[in-house]
């Protein structure tokens, strides 16, 4: 893969976080790396709107929908168009990283193979 550039996380679990562009409301996922890809444990996103429909048995929570979607894959793309002002942050426990704020080639997240 060219320009691939591997990130090394503290632990076997991530959050992505980000505003969405039209609504300007913020959004997170938490994620679990497993050796066979990602899976998506719990969804939150503050209010609703234009392509932000909260989840199956979604609950309402100090203002944030949240839910848990059964969803795993073997990797995350993750568009950097540049054009929503903003990319993503990764946090992983010990430390939160900028990813895709810029146009550019898209971002994709998945397990090294043979572990971390």
């Amino acid at each position: 893969m060219v320009g691939a550039v591997a990130l090394g996380l503290s632990a076997p679990a991530f959050s992505l976080h980000w505003t969405h562009s039209v609504e300007r409301s913020e959004w997170v996922e938490d994620w679990l790396v497993e050796p066979e890809g990602l899976r998506l444990t719990r969804a939150r996103v503050k209010g609703s709107g234009a392509g932000m429909e909260p989840g199956e048995n979604a609950v309402l929570a100090e203002g944030w929908w949240v839910w848990t979607p059964d969803l795993a894959v073997p990797r995350l793309r993750l568009a950097a168009s540049g054009a929503t002002g903003a990319g993503w942050r990764l946090c992983d426990g010990a430390a939160c990283r900028e990813l895709g704020a810029v146009a550019g080639e898209a971002v994709v997240l998945a397990p090294c193979a043979g572990g971390r």
